[in-house]
């Protein structure tokens, strides 16, 4: 039997290139050479594609501030044309195929891959995509419209304060610390890995940190501190997902930031697996699960939540295309509950060739 081709997207328009590097560093690795055969492409910060023939080419490699696409000779386009499945050059321009795709497997952190527009792309290419699809990608990315759905959904977390870019002319700090407190986190509503995210402690802190994440989005959300442990459960599966055992961050300075995720290797301590009791570990995988259906996913997640001293669960955010760097959440906690790297990459690729094929048997014609 021929092998899978599976198109590794990997770098990006967001914030969080450097990270999708690393992770897909680990993906490629972890591919089983006898079943699938890499087609890589490398997307610098400007949007351009471009094919990486050989291997994943990046200038230091280990380090997350200064990683880099290397290869950028061969610029790409990909055919959104149903069926096409194929990627080719811009250089050539000759229209003729450089390398088919049977499965699009998005490592693109953040907005222009995690959010729903990729997904948007395999579905008009009529093409299996890893991870969740538009909605749910669209979803686990606004933390404002996830954080309502949530709440209708009868799952707890933090209370919010949600501002506009029309409210700052209007902004009222006193209104927010009566109704939040004092101690909050500010965040723009769509990125990840913590970039552009304050932890305010005081009133005066405030109207700093709403500035700052109005740098990187149009909608601001504002919450409440919810004092409890970190942890963090990874999902996996399509119409039934299961949980994986749960693992605990402890950030040094009480806040997991981009620089102890990624910078700083004492950053954090992660305890995998987290020490909690049978029945915490039971309610956090059956919270997990809820969260995931809940807000559309498929595939793929990481559910992060709070666990307070009184045994309630909060949950925090969901990331649908969660880290696969060498000390990521996601696949550790897949390893330490029985899947390897090789075993969850496949399992991953073959959910997405299941999810296609099932909607790929819907009426198209009234």
């Amino acid at each position: 039997m021929s092998k899978i081709r599976v198109a590794v997207l990997f770098g990006g328009r967001s914030t969080e290139h450097e990270i999708s590097l690393l992770s897909a560093q680990n993906i490629i690795k972890s591919m089983d050479p006898e079943k699938y055969e890499p087609v890589l492409i490398g997307i610098d910060k400007s949007g351009k594609w471009y094919y990486q023939q050989d291997s994943i080419q990046l200038l230091h490699n280990k380090d997350p501030k200064k990683i880099s696409l290397n290869d950028t000779t061969v610029e790409i386009l990909f055919s959104q044309n149903t069926d096409d499945h194929y990627i080719t050059s811009v250089s050539k321009g000759d229209g003729r195929p450089l390398a088919s795709i049977d499965v699009l497997f998005p490592v693109l952190h953040g907005t222009y891959g995690e959010d729903g527009a990729l997904q948007g792309l395999a579905k008009i290419a009529n093409l299996p995509c890893v991870g969740p699809g538009i909605l749910g990608s669209a979803i686990g990315m606004d933390k404002e419209v996830m954080k309502r759905l949530l709440r209708d959904g009868g799952i707890p977390n933090a209370k919010w304060v949600t501002l506009r870019r029309r409210d700052l002319d209007s902004l009222d700090v006193d209104h927010i610390i009566d109704e939040l407190g004092t101690e909050l986190f500010v965040k723009p509503v769509n990125l990840g890995s913590s970039v552009g995210i304050s932890h305010v402690k005081n009133r005066a802190g405030l109207k700093p940190a709403i500035h700052k994440a109005f740098e990187y989005d149009n909608k601001v959300i504002i919450e409440e501190r919810v004092i409890g442990r970190e942890i963090e459960c990874a999902v996996l599966g399509n119409d039934h997902p299961i949980a994986s055992t749960p693992g605990e961050v402890i950030p040094k300075d009480g806040f997991y930031s981009y620089e102890a995720k990624y910078v700083d290797e004492q950053g954090a301590i992660l305890e995998i697996p987290a020490k909690l009791t049978e029945d915490e570990v039971a309610r956090i995988k059956e919270i997990s699960i809820a969260t995931f259906i809940l807000l559309e996913c498929s595939g793929m997640a990481r559910v992060d939540m709070f666990l307070t001293k009184d045994g309630q669960i909060y949950i925090n955010e969901i990331n649908t295309i969660p880290g696969f760097t060498d000390i990521s959440m996601y696949p550790t906690l897949w390893k330490i509950s029985g899947l390897s790297n090789t075993e969850l990459i496949d399992r991953l690729i073959q959910l997405a060739i299941e999810a296609h094929k099932l909607d790929s048997k819907l009426k198209r014609e009234a």
